[in-house]
């Protein structure tokens, strides 16, 4: 992983801090905009930010939408298409067909979000272009972060944003040329060292697992893992233990609200494990989180889209931050720590052992059935291995 000297990183707490800043960041293109997104919603918060992008297309910005195929029928509406007749350029990965197609490549999704704007500032993180209250009976906001990047890594960002576009446009035939350069080089505008790390199917196929599991070896005090939806393989759940036997204090925030039943009931086979090897484990129920954030040692620090999950580390394309600055970790992590005490309830060992029958049987079926998927997709036992 290649770190970046001389950056600054604001850390956004939820979309009321990303949409602001976003749409802010849009208004004052001059060239270009590439914006990335799982979830572009005909809702308040999407037609904010489509507004921004059409006043900016009409400016004469290049402005370039990507959105996964999936998502497209369920919440986008007639939003692409406004986007489109205002000179928006728009792509769509990877269509979405028949829900019936078993095929492993149909689960192969842009999950990432991420935006640039004139090669001078980017955001990554987690938060889709839709309003943190979309969910009927959704209160308080889904929890979810994102970091606002300006400084040299901003060129990474932009050199990857720009060759999935190009990508994407010529696996639908349609053409395409070679943006331009930005008209000057990301400066160091701080002094805040930071990489960025995707997830594909070519080259980069662990970089970001990788990334986890070496901060999580070199860890001496303290690792805090976000995760909204958590299944990780064996070799994860090893590195995770064996610090805690170290003496690591190992802390994981879950989701407690039941979002997609399967993945939900399936990760809940693991605690038995985790608990045992000495990790704590505590389930957020204030709201939805959809946060994938992790702090080790208060020095380190990684903010992005991807889970920790069969589908994140395997599957999606996926895109993190990882920061190397002891004022933004420890920043993450006060918000964190704040979250859990405030926001989230622990699980004891004890009343984990004492759980009624009929968890017991949901969450082993659950597993059971992830476990045959993983396998159906063609992803070998040992990720995964026995709990």
């Amino acid at each position: 992983m290649l770190l970046r000297e001389g950056n600054r990183l604001t850390l956004l707490e939820t979309g009321a801090a990303y949409f602001p800043a976003l749409e802010a960041a849009i208004a004052g293109a001059r060239h270009e905009v590439y914006l990335e997104t799982y979830i572009f919603a005909d809702d308040a918060a999407g037609r904010r930010i489509a507004r921004a992008l059409a006043e900016a297309a009409a400016q004469g910005v290049r402005a370039h939408v990507l959105v996964d195929g999936m998502t497209v029928k369920r919440y986008s509406g007639a939003l692409l298409e406004r986007l489109l007749a205002a000179g928006v350029s728009l792509g769509i990965y990877r269509p979405d067909i028949s829900p019936f197609d078993l095929r492993r490549v149909r689960l192969r999704r842009l999950h990432r979000k991420l935006a640039v704007v004139d090669g001078r500032v980017a955001f990554v993180g987690g938060i889709n272009v839709i309003d943190d209250l979309h969910t009927p009976g959704h209160r308080p906001p889904r929890y979810d972060f994102a970091v606002r990047v300006e400084g040299p890594l901003v060129a990474d960002i932009r050199a990857e944003a720009d060759r999935l576009w190009r990508l994407v446009a010529l696996s639908n035939f349609r053409q395409w040329r070679a943006a331009p350069p930005p008209p000057v080089a990301p400066q160091p505008a701080g002094f805040q060292r930071a990489g960025f790390l995707v997830r594909d199917n070519f080259r980069h196929r662990s970089d970001i697992e990788d990334a986890y599991l070496d901060a999580i070896a070199n860890a001496n005090e303290e690792i805090v893992i976000a995760s909204a939806y958590f299944f990780p393989g064996v070799a994860f759940r090893r590195a995770l233990t064996a610090a805690a036997r170290r003496g690591v204090r190992v802390v994981i925030l879950l989701q407690k609200r039941v979002e997609y039943a399967l993945l939900h009931y399936a990760s809940r086979a693991l605690y038995g494990q985790l608990l045992d090897g000495g990790v704590q484990l505590h389930e957020y129920e204030t709201s939805f989180l959809h946060a994938k954030v992790a702090v080790v040692d208060g020095s380190w620090a990684t903010v992005g889209s991807s889970n920790i999950d069969p589908l994140s580390l395997f599957l999606s394309r996926e895109a993190n931050v990882v920061i190397e600055d002891r004022r933004f970790a420890q920043t993450l992590r006060e918000r964190l720590v704040e979250r859990i005490a405030a926001g989230a309830v622990p699980v004891s060992r004890p009343r984990w052992r004492r759980k009624p029958l009929r968890m017991r049987v949901r969450i082993w079926i659950a597993y059971g059935v992830v476990r045959l998927l993983v396998g159906w997709f063609g992803y070998a036992s040992r990720q995964f291995g026995d709990v």
